[in-house]
């Protein structure tokens, strides 16, 4: 499994706020049946390399189906092939370093 954190930035959107897009993105992840987390930066999934940069091409087109003519998408992948990690494992190891 590896892990994918997910920013995708509508621009032109004529107001500061993006929680409508970003709600989008999350209801989309729902019907996926997707493994994620939403964070304040931006939203992480846990899956198959192959099958998250797929799902990340889907999703970047959401806000064009609102009527946008540009969407930023940026994506970091965290392909750990030396023991298996899900969502929450690397925030959990940090926690027991600090007690």
């Amino acid at each position: 499994m590896a892990l994918m954190q997910l920013t995708i930035i509508p621009m032109g959107t004529g107001s500061p706020s993006v929680g409508d897009y970003v709600a989008d993105v999350q209801k989309a992840l729902e019907k996926e049946g997707a493994s994620f987390k939403l964070a304040d930066m931006g939203t992480i999934v846990e899956g198959e390399p192959a099958a998250l940069l797929t799902l990340a091409a889907r999703l970047h087109e959401l806000p064009f189906g609102r009527g946008l003519q540009r969407v930023v998408t940026q994506i970091s992948l965290d392909d750990r092939r030396d023991k298996q990690v899900g969502l929450g494992d690397k925030t959990a190891s940090v926690r027991r370093r600090l007690g």
